[in-house]
């Protein structure tokens, strides 16, 4: 528990800016405004807006809230701010089943634009997974960008976990398929795929999924699939945006936010789930393996509205 324990500790920590961003304005409002009026909920949803939630999931949480005050029949601005948080984690609810890839013969499929950390948190997706105790191979299929190679394969050395890449300008689909067969003569748990991030050219992008996806299917037809997208926090919106072209090319079944330890647009999580109705997964906070952790909404507002120390 001491991870957890202190890993909520950094998540505070790591959602100051975030905090200050969103959470000072919610309760300025809340002691500035006497009685819950059209006013009141219009400066809510400003300060939501501007907070990187997004439009739709500010509509929610709004509607929500609406609904509680009345159902309560609250009058005082104050006694409402418990019903906003709740409605903000009901928001984001992830199914239970989100991680299944941890229980089965499983393919991870990373992917997401350069320069947001996708092979850096393939690297520790496999350490953790790792000490998990899980048997993992990594498919270095980036092989577009010069240094990818190199550096997963540090993270491999420093997981100890396997590596299978090719070298730069080789066919990913070449070294996807050479992963496969090293997952199967290993008896692999988990194989984790880096992809070439590059969504400025969606049409060799597709290609490329496409391909991959057929020699996943055709060589590892029993092995559970995941589709994680990488996106950087510190872009806010466009992170946002970022997530639904790729969700256009490919079959995305979670999301990883990194970086979130030095934004003031943490309030992104919220949009992209509530936007795109495809979950949260892992967040980081930090550089070490220990700062990349699953994503629970409960944790995160919690550690939005709790006030570092």
């Amino acid at each position: 528990m001491e991870e957890k324990k202190g890993f909520f500790g950094r998540l505070v920590e790591g959602l100051t800016k975030t905090r200050n961003n969103i959470v000072s304005g919610i309760d300025a409002i809340f002691s500035g405004f006497s009685n819950i009026d059209e006013d009141f909920y219009e400066e809510l949803e400003e300060i939501l807006i501007m907070g990187d939630l997004g439009v739709h999931a500010t509509q929610n949480i709004l509607d929500d809230l609406r609904k509680k005050v009345k159902e309560n029949h609250i009058k005082e601005p104050a006694d409402c701010k418990n019903l906003l948080i709740e409605s903000i984690k009901d928001q984001m609810k992830v199914e239970e089943t989100a991680y299944r890839f941890e229980e089965e013969k499983s393919v991870l499929l990373v992917i997401g634009v350069n320069g947001v950390g996708k092979t850096t948190t393939v690297g520790k997706l496999a350490g953790k997974l790792k000490n998990a105790g899980k048997k993992v191979v990594i498919a270095g299929a980036d092989t577009f960008r010069a240094a990818a190679g190199d550096q997963l394969q540090e993270w491999a050395n420093r997981s100890g976990v396997d590596m299978i890449g090719g070298p730069e300008g080789s066919d990913p689909g070449a070294v996807v398929y050479d992963a496969t067969q090293a997952a199967k003569a290993r008896n692999a748990d988990v194989l984790i795929v880096d992809t070439a991030g590059r969504l400025h050219n969606k049409k060799n992008l597709m290609n490329e999924l496409g391909k991959i996806n057929r020699i996943l299917e055709r060589e590892y037809p029993d092995a559970f699939r995941e589709t994680l997208v990488v996106l950087d926090a510190t872009t806010g919106q466009n992170a946002l945006v970022q997530a639904k072209e790729f969700a256009e090319v490919a079959g995305i079944t979670g999301i990883v936010l990194t970086k979130m330890d030095g934004t003031a647009k943490g309030g992104i999580a919220v949009a992209i789930q509530s936007e795109l109705n495809v979950p949260v997964k892992y967040i980081g906070v930090g550089e070490t393996i220990e700062d990349l952790q699953k994503f629970d909404s409960d944790e995160f507002v919690n550690a939005l509205f709790t006030t570092a120390e």
